[in-house]
């Protein structure tokens, strides 16, 4: 198993303690040391965002995990975060969590864009000017979060 793997083994249950998934780990050299980057997210049921204190929480039950059972064996630093919004939009649990939000989707012959109101089996189900727009899953490359200074219903 490579460190990885075995870094989100252990993040992944002190993750859900605090109410998060581990989305992804990546491990870098760092001069002597090693960085753990560890991306967590809400559970794809869930629109919102990740609470700061909830991070916070995660983070340090994930680095007593790490300690506790000595992986990496070798002096690290320990990063948690969320995604971002900048994140590309690739799989399932990603236009999951990404629901309500404005989005941009490229598509295999093409583009859209929209409100997305659903993931319906295997259709995304965009809102794009009042009118339900289902997009196959299939036919999306990848998707982007439009960033909204003010979000529809607020002002």
């Amino acid at each position: 198993m490579d460190i990885s793997s075995r870094i989100t083994e252990l993040a992944a249950p002190a993750a859900e303690a605090a109410g998060l998934v581990v989305e992804d780990v990546t491990v870098t050299p760092a001069g002597k040391r090693s960085r753990v980057v560890v991306t967590v997210d809400l559970p794809e049921t869930q629109v919102g965002s990740a609470d700061l204190d909830v991070v916070a929480r995660a983070s340090r039950a994930i680095g007593a995990a790490l300690d506790q059972a000595d992986v990496p064996s070798t002096p690290y630093v320990l990063e948690v975060s969320t995604p971002g919004t900048d994140r590309l939009l690739t799989q399932r649990r990603h236009f999951l969590r990404a629901r309500t939000r404005l989005v941009d989707l490229r598509l295999a012959d093409g583009t859209a864009s929209g409100r997305l109101v659903d993931v319906d089996g295997e259709d995304v189900v965009l809102d794009s000017g009042g009118t339900h727009v289902r997009v196959p899953l299939a036919q999306v490359q990848d998707g982007r979060i439009v960033v909204e200074l003010t979000r529809s219903g607020q002002e």
